[in-house]
């Protein structure tokens, strides 16, 4: 029994699939107009755990990510300028370009972090004829209006709007969330935008209502719809999607089918760094090469976040990922060592009771420790159990046993004799040769000490 933690009615229930032993799954993709920061790829990862561990309980999982490449204005009042146009002016790179760059680079962070690919990525562009679809049926029902700006999405007409986010028991008075303007309601939201008179833009395109593009929520209801259904089983995302876009999701789709989107809806936390969450608007704003070039393994990384629930807030420091390199690197070495001959049927019942219960890495990796401890795991098991974490362990493990050339035991020892004589500029010259050859370099007591990685 999978028991997950469903923000659309705040409580941990089992899991029911719509269809038996198929799971249809919807994660909200990037708006590709910057590299995706660590707080983001937090995200990504949890969903990946999700998707590992229905697989590892038999479910067959289609899994749906949108790419969102134009719409996504820089305000959540549907006010500013479109990212993907801002990202054109930043870079002097068409809209286009910057769009088929960045999401290149989210693909390749996925990749470094062994996160498993979607079945179907959908670019809102290529989706462009389904949203306008969406917007006519939600206008033939009475729910949307046209204002001097675009075709908005009458809010008031739904009793209960807002209901994931409990939006009824906050104070929405006018201009704190919107601004009104011609608007009916201050949580009313553009489904379709006018271009700008007198302004060409990069993205536009015909419409009933003229020359525009779509609003950002559109998007997600009207591809997950085309390839999911409505409803279908579970829909993803980070936890600052709930007041606006997941909450705006949910109001068109319900109103324009008259049922639910999703049975089941799951939220990543953010990542912090020293109490505030991590954004590309921010001195906070770390990304994936970043910590490669620091010297960080991704998969260290994502061996960070699995130390904490996804459900609960995770503060970085660079001090925490050192500790957990330290600690991926402990497991490989554990692994090596580690025979294809103990059977722990108890152990694996413990296991899959932690992931179960909504995706409890931190309790499933101290079971491992435990076991590792007591020498009650065998290589096959582990490895089993790395089907759920994605942490690479038969490569790492592999990695160990590898023995060093006699390339690297030349610079190795000349290293040595080095430090010997306190000729540190030449052992700094020769740590950064065993760094860009692929080796993690350590001072230890018997001499230098170096890990593939």
């Amino acid at each position: 029994m999978i028991k997950l933690f469903n923000t659309l009615t705040h409580h941990t229930e089992e899991f029911k699939a719509i269809k038996k032993g198929r799971v249809g799954l919807y994660t909200c993709g990037p708006t590709v107009y910057n590299y995706a920061h660590i707080g983001n790829l937090r995200t990504y990862v949890f969903e990946d755990i999700l998707t590992r561990v229905l697989r590892y309980n038999g479910y067959k999982v289609k899994h749906v990510m949108n790419i969102t490449d134009v719409g996504h204005l820089t305000s959540d009042s549907d006010e500013g300028e479109d990212k993907m146009e801002k990202g054109s002016k930043r870079e002097g790179k068409t809209a286009w370009e910057i769009a088929e760059f960045y999401t290149t680079a989210f693909k390749k962070d996925l990749s470094d972090l062994n996160i498993t690919e979607p079945n179907i990525w959908c670019k809102a562009t290529d989706h462009i004829k389904e949203q306008i679809k969406l917007i006519k049926k939600l206008e033939k029902r009475g729910f949307a209006y046209q204002t001097a700006d675009g075709i908005y999405f009458d809010t008031s007409l739904l009793p209960d709007y807002g209901k994931m986010a409990n939006l009824k028991n906050q104070d929405l008075r006018a201009g704190v969330r919107v601004d009104v303007g011609d608007k009916k309601n201050t949580t009313d939201f553009a489904l379709w935008k006018f271009s700008p008179k007198l302004q060409k833009r990069q993205m536009e395109w015909e419409s009933p209502w003229g020359m525009g593009f779509p609003g950002w929520h559109i998007e997600c209801s009207a591809m997950s719809e085309k390839y999911l259904g409505q409803p279908f089983d579970i829909h993803c995302g980070g936890i600052d999607h709930i007041p606006v876009h997941h909450t705006n999701e949910i109001a068109q789709s319900e109103a324009a089918n008259g049922k639910s989107l999703a049975n089941y809806w799951l939220h990543g936390e953010f990542l912090l760094i020293d109490s505030d969450k991590m954004a590309k608007s921010g001195e906070n704003f770390i990304t994936m090469g970043t910590l490669k070039e620091k010297g960080f393994s991704p998969l260290a990384y994502r061996y960070f976040l699995l130390q904490t629930h996804y459900h609960k807030q995770l503060n970085f420091s660079w001090e925490a990922l050192q500790a957990a390199q330290n600690g991926l690197q402990h497991l490989y070495n554990a692994a090596s060592s580690l025979k294809e001959k103990y059977e722990n049927k108890e152990l694996e019942n413990k296991f899959l009771e932690a992931i179960n219960n909504d995706l409890d890495t931190s309790a499933a990796l101290a079971l491992i420790w435990q076991a590792l401890k007591e020498k009650t795991i065998d290589l096959k098991t582990l490895l089993k159990f790395d089907e759920v974490f994605g942490l690479k362990i038969k490569e790492g493990a592999k990695k160990i046993e590898e023995p060093l050339s006699e390339e690297i035991k030349t610079i190795i020892a000349d290293r040595d004799s080095a430090r010997r004589q306190k000729d540190w500029a030449k052992s700094d010259e020769l740590r950064k040769i065993l760094e860009d050859k692929g080796y993690k370099v350590e001072d230890a007591k018997g001499g230098t000490k170096v890990i593939k990685i």
